[in-house]
């Protein structure tokens, strides 16, 4: 019953979940009503929600103008539960705007298995990359998505390996920039940026570890249902299968050398995780194991949600 209303795309499909996440969105809010005394603080917070809905509909078209889903809204339904599992991931405006330039980073190299415009594709993807970098230094480490990319298709043409460094030299300008209008010290930045710290002890309360405890069981199934089945799938969509996987462990890599450490490093592991987990329940299966699979996610979201306001 739960995956007949998410197996076709429709409006009504698209507003449910949209109505789903403002909601979820809203009761943590809601927590701390102090943002509620001043329209600059609303508006904030309008902004937060709309990267969020624009980052699951990137992940969402990402998946569907690739083949990697059908003609479904389970793509944007999964990230909406992940989001669940850390949802004080809603207020970190440095990680969702980080995520966000990494998920258009993520169409354009998805994107590059047609060839049609590569130079353009991986110029951009790379300053996306780069550009996420500045709200989250370690967003860094999928640039070496581009250079996978790059293997996979035109690595032929050497002024195809040049291109990123061209977007890193214009990033480090934009930034310069940005640096002496507000007066920001580049040197101090940097350095505290690039710190590292593989300790996972930043858990303030049980729920927390569990909740992330419950994320990494789910995520370990349905990375290997991927490896289980990619065999299985159209060679033609391999490279981008494979792309996914880096990415997701790309995301995981960024959680584990991340200081100042806390659950909401995993939303760089949210869109390909919830393409993996759209690519699971779509594959030819009994419909009853279909429905565990969704039920069983579907509470656990809930109960990490719940459990951590």
């Amino acid at each position: 019953m739960i995956t007949s209303v998410f197996r076709k795309s429709t409006p009504l499909n698209f507003s449910l979940v949209v109505i789903l996440m403002l909601v979820f969105f809203l009761l943590f809010q809601f927590q701390d009503l102090s943002w509620t005394s001043s329209f600059f603080s609303i508006l904030k917070k309008g902004g937060f929600f709309c990267v969020v809905v624009a980052s699951v509909f990137i992940t969402d078209f990402v998946a569907k103008k690739n083949g990697l889903s059908k003609d479904s809204t389970y793509t944007i339904f999964f990230y909406f539960l992940f989001l669940l599992f850390f949802p004080s991931v809603l207020n970190n405006t440095n990680l969702l705007i980080a995520n966000f330039f990494i998920l258009l980073a993520l169409r354009r190299l998805i994107s590059l298995q047609s060839l049609k415009a590569s130079k353009e594709k991986i110029f951009d993807a790379s300053l996306w990359i780069f550009l996420a970098t500045l709200f989250h230094f370690w967003s860094i480490i999928f640039i070496v998505l581009v250079f996978i990319s790059i293997i996979f298709h035109v690595s032929r043409d050497y002024r195809n390996w040049i291109l990123p460094f061209i977007a890193f030299f214009i990033a480090v300008i934009m930034f310069m920039l940005f640096a002496t209008v507000f007066n920001l010290d580049v040197i101090e930045y940097v350095l505290k940026s690039v710190k590292i710290n593989f300790e996972i002890n930043y858990f303030t309360n049980s729920y927390q570890n569990g909740a992330l405890s419950i994320y990494a069981t789910v995520a370990l199934f349905f990375v290997v249902s991927m490896f289980a089945t990619l065999s299985n799938r159209p060679q033609l969509l391999h490279t981008s299968y494979k792309k996914i996987i880096a990415s997701f462990f790309i995301g995981v890599l960024i959680y584990v050398i991340s200081a100042n450490k806390s659950n909401d490093l995993l939303v760089f592991t949210f869109a390909p995780l919830a393409m993996m987990a759209t690519s699971h329940i779509e594959i030819p299966q009994e419909k009853l194991k279909q429905e565990i699979v969704l039920f069983v996610l579907i509470a656990c979201s809930l109960f990490a949600f719940f459990s951590q306001l």
